[in-house]
């Protein structure tokens, strides 16, 4: 059987034109008129994209199985609405980054706990995923002029897209940092950034290229999946506070989940694999509740199961 490619050597160049037509019309026209093209935009990636089409019904063939009232399935026309959700998605990624989106757009769980934590002087790590639209956390920034956001991305493809958008608002207080794979450096870098007592994203749902010996697997979605150890091991070496962050919108609202997580992240040598294990699956049970919320608002077009159950 043919090796399926890593989420982060798909071809994305098919999209990365869309976005960029996309963001033009949106300045120049607004979100109502940009709903016109859209749907032909992502009809068209939807079409040619055969194999993010095929996880895309598989992934709904598992939320099918947990929530049977969401009236979810793997049909075609389920998938369609998928990929037009993260259409959608699209549209208030530029609003948030063009400056658009407003404070009266976006609701806050667990918003005080984490100001008053970031406020003793020593940062935070946010826990991220690739569930609904992380991007609206830059306006985190505009709740205290002393906060600042620091976004971890793994591919060439998102730092070119943030490049374009960040063309348009210069003045964002969200840092985003492109790195291949987490490492000693990455880990001095974030140790200056905590220190100064700003927040750092790291998505925990994506395993980096070459995740063969870093990675653990665990329940999600009724399936055994690998989610990568790098942003735990990080987030220890960091010794700060560690919380979740998940953005889903809610009845047109933006609501932004920050939920306590862990003091400080420890894996004991005497009993690290096991330790570590039992944190990662934590993780992936707090991200499939989130998931289960708001299904299509899950953004991973790849198989994310295959690697593990291939040989089921």
């Amino acid at each position: 059987m043919k090796q399926p490619k890593h989420w982060a050597q798909l071809e994305e160049r098919s999209i990365l034109w869309g976005m960029r037509f996309l963001l033009r019309i949106y300045l120049l026209f607004g979100r109502t008129v940009l709903q016109v093209f859209l749907y032909p935009v992502v009809t068209y990636y939807w079409l040619i994209n055969r194999s993010g089409r095929r996880a895309s019904q598989f992934y709904l063939s598992r939320v099918a199985k947990f929530t049977p009232t969401s009236k979810l399935n793997s049909s075609l026309l389920c998938s369609y609405k998928h990929f037009i959700s993260f259409a959608n998605a699209i549209i208030d990624k530029l609003a948030a980054w063009s400056g658009a989106l407003s404070l009266a757009d976006v609701e806050y769980r667990g918003r005080d706990q984490l100001l008053a934590e970031a406020k003793k002087g020593r940062g935070v790590v946010l826990l991220g995923s690739h569930l609904g639209n992380l991007e609206v956390c830059r306006v985190i920034a505009d709740l205290d002029q002393s906060i600042h956001i620091n976004v971890l991305v793994h591919t060439k493809h998102a730092e070119k897209f943030n490049q374009l958008l960040n063309q348009y608002n210069d003045k964002s207080r969200l840092n985003l940092i492109q790195v291949t794979e987490i490492n000693a450096t990455t880990s001095i870098l974030l140790n200056d950034k905590i220190d100064n007592g700003e927040l750092v994203i790291i998505a925990a749902d994506r395993t980096a290229v070459g995740h063969s010996q870093h990675v653990a697997e665990v329940d999600f979605l009724g399936a055994k999946a690998l989610f990568p150890q790098g942003p735990f091991i990080l987030a220890s070496l960091l010794k700060c506070p560690v919380y979740t962050v998940f953005c889903l919108k809610q009845q047109d609202k933006h609501v932004i989940y920050f939920d306590y997580f862990s003091a400080v992240l420890k894996f004991p040598r005497k009993n690290r694999g096991q330790a570590m294990q039992q944190t990662i699956q934590n993780y992936a049970e707090r991200l499939q509740y989130y998931c289960l919320k708001e299904p299509l608002q899950w953004f991973n077009f790849f198989d994310f199961w295959r690697v593990v159950n291939d040989g089921e």
